[in-house]
């Protein structure tokens, strides 16, 4: 089952199913391909790279041997098409830590292709087993990680990089709003439309997402105003009040019961 846009160029979409039946080739079972990325962000350009992230299992057999198998997929980068996949077993270990890159593909609204049933399964079992202050941690770890990029590039920046530190704020700011308790849309304007910001700072995000939409290369320059003031007052916000994660050991060895229980199910039905 697929979900993909109408203006998906289908050279890409060829050469994207080429690199997934290579994989399938290797013994691997998709679970899900689904397109990362500014794509399913909802800030694309004009020529923005097609990210095509999936997950995978391998069979029980591929276990029993001396040298584990890698957890990860890469294949080289060529022209614009950037395509690699986890393990199913690294997906789910990464979220019980609250990494939240497995949740915002399991929620990607551009499936290249799915097993039925799994990414309701995988989101059911996330719903469980996820933490969102561990999430809200990783979110302020991006954060803190593109706004180092930003100050060390001096007065004028590349004005389309900026969009890679508001995502995280805008997240941030949407879980905040929801007492830290769910995890936020992967969409940016989804997840801005369902937060509450200064009306000027959502407008000024939504000229620069249409801005990019029609061109190819945003330039550099200053950081609007708006923006700037915006990404000050909540960075430093979020840095001074992340909620603390869950200490409960139960729940803990719960939660990782379940996980392993999913993907021996998972693993088993290969």
């Amino acid at each position: 089952m697929a979900s993909l846009p109408a203006d998906f160029a289908p050279e890409a979409v060829t050469a994207i199913r080429d690199r997934l039946d290579l994989a399938r080739a290797g013994g691997l079972k998709i679970l899900f391909a689904i397109e990362s990325g500014s794509r399913a962000w909802g800030f694309p350009s004009p020529d923005s790279d097609y990210d095509c992230r999936f997950v995978y299992v391998r069979p029980v057999r591929d276990h029993l041997v001396l040298q584990p198998p890698r957890d990860v997929v890469e294949f080289p980068i060529e022209g614009d098409i950037d395509a690699g996949g986890w393990d199913l077993r690294k997906a789910l270990l990464l979220a019980l830590g609250g990494n939240a890159v497995v949740v915002e593909w399991a929620n990607s609204p551009i499936a290249y292709e799915e097993a039925e049933g799994f990414r309701a399964r995988l989101l059911g079992l996330l719903a469980e087993i996820v933490d969102p202050a561990k999430v809200a941690r990783h979110y302020l770890g991006l954060a803190r990680s593109h706004i180092s990029r930003i100050e060390n590039s001096g007065t004028d920046v590349k004005l389309k990089k900026l969009f890679y530190l508001i995502r995280p704020l805008v997240a941030l700011d949407w879980m905040e709003q929801h007492a830290f308790t769910t995890l936020p849309p992967m969409s940016l304007p989804v997840c801005l439309s369902q937060t509450e910001v200064l009306p000027s700072v959502a407008e000024e995000i939504g000229r620069m997402i249409a801005t990019k939409a029609q061109t190819r290369e945003m330039g550099t320059g200053p950081i609007p105003p708006e923006i700037a003031g915006y990404l000050e007052a909540r960075y430093g916000h979020h840095e001074m009040n992340m909620p603390p994660s869950l200490k409960d050991e139960n729940r803990r060895k719960r939660d990782r019961a379940l996980a392993e229980d999913f993907y021996r199910q998972e693993a088993e039905g290969v």
